[in-house]
């Protein structure tokens, strides 16, 4: 009898605080016969560690043994290596949804903003059902921890990467009324002095590592050094006069 195949399942587990984890996210981490996640050179998964919740047996109901598929990614500006892991990856958990099962890929933050199951789901979807759960985004989060609206009435919003050139930075910068910059660790530099050419700099909010223990929240950053940062941070920059009619 020929097996059906499995489903690959991308689940959003939110920016840090396991709180903020969805129903759905975690019964569907319970119940994965094969779970799958990104790990860094040291073998620690952010993703897995934010649904360290999930994992904690709690329905009796349940019983097997799960299998999890980590993914080691290179931290690397450097796409070809990224490429060749999500090659690999999307091998490994082919064998797995020939046979049958689901396999849920755990994200940080929502699977299709700015996360890695895109570039699993675009190797993968031609040939196996695709379920997608969305997660709070750390956009969302950053501005709940802000306590600011990002955007109000005919207020334009944009968000880009700090990847992206100077002077794309400069011109959204220019033209959007509120901008989120993901991203921007090692851009930093290169962000502050955007700010600052384009008369933005008070406007500016800088967070790292949202809803996490070492989390870093800065509404001003006049003082905030001009040198690269950790991955998970980012700027939000929103207008000081609002129109609240």
């Amino acid at each position: 009898m020929k097996t059906e195949k499995g489903t690959f399942i991308g689940v959003g587990v939110g920016p840090g605080d396991p709180e903020l984890i969805t129903l759905k996210a975690l019964r569907l981490i319970q119940r994965a016969p094969v779970i799958s996640f990104l790990v860094n050179d040291k073998g620690h998964s952010q993703g897995k560690a934010i649904a360290s919740e999930a994992f904690v047996a709690n329905d009796s109901s349940v019983v097997f043994e799960q299998k999890q598929l980590p993914v080691t990614m290179p931290m690397s500006t450097d796409r070809s290596l990224a490429n060749a892991a999500y090659d690999d990856a999307a091998h490994v958990i082919a064998e797995q949804l020939q046979q049958g099962l689901d396999v849920v890929f755990i994200c940080e933050g929502d699977p299709l903003f700015f996360g890695s199951f895109a570039y699993l789901l675009e190797r993968l979807q031609n040939d196996y059902a695709i379920q997608v759960v969305p997660g709070i985004s750390s956009v969302n989060a950053s501005a709940s921890a802000l306590q600011l609206p990002l955007t109000m009435l005919k207020e334009s919003f944009a968000v880009i990467s700090g990847r992206h050139g100077d002077e794309h930075i400069r011109q959204t910068l220019e033209n959007h009324d509120s901008v989120v910059i993901m991203k921007a660790g090692r851009a930093r530099p290169r962000i502050l002095q955007a700010l600052a050419d384009t008369g933005r700099l008070l406007e500016a909010n800088y967070l790292e590592n949202i809803g996490r223990m070492d989390e870093v929240i800065l509404k001003d950053i006049r003082a905030l050094a001009a040198e690269p940062g950790p991955y998970f941070s980012l700027f939000v920059i929103l207008r000081a006069e609002r129109d609240r009619g």
